[in-house]
């Protein structure tokens, strides 16, 4: 049941990334490249998270996932601040 969850947040993050490139497309707005580019972000640490948790017992990932998801909260964070300017 809980992997279900996992693919869920993933598809849904994928999801929200997508639309928001989409939209940025359109618009060409600076804060929906970041939000797409930080949901990128959140939707690969998803993904990481089912392999992690489900296909490779050997090794731990949690820091990568960490990293990244760190990464794309900065991204979100710089484009706030940078979009205001």
């Amino acid at each position: 049941m809980a992997e279900f969850v996992y693919i869920l947040c993933a598809a849904a993050s994928s999801l929200c990334a997508y639309l928001l490139y989409r939209g940025y497309r359109t618009a060409h707005t600076h804060l929906l490249f970041w939000s797409s580019l930080c949901f990128t972000g959140l939707a690969l640490n998803n993904l990481l998270l089912l392999v992690d948790l489900y296909l490779v017992q050997s090794m731990d990932l949690f820091m990568l996932r960490t990293v990244i998801a760190l990464a794309a909260m900065t991204v979100l964070i710089y484009g706030l601040i940078w979009d205001t300017r």
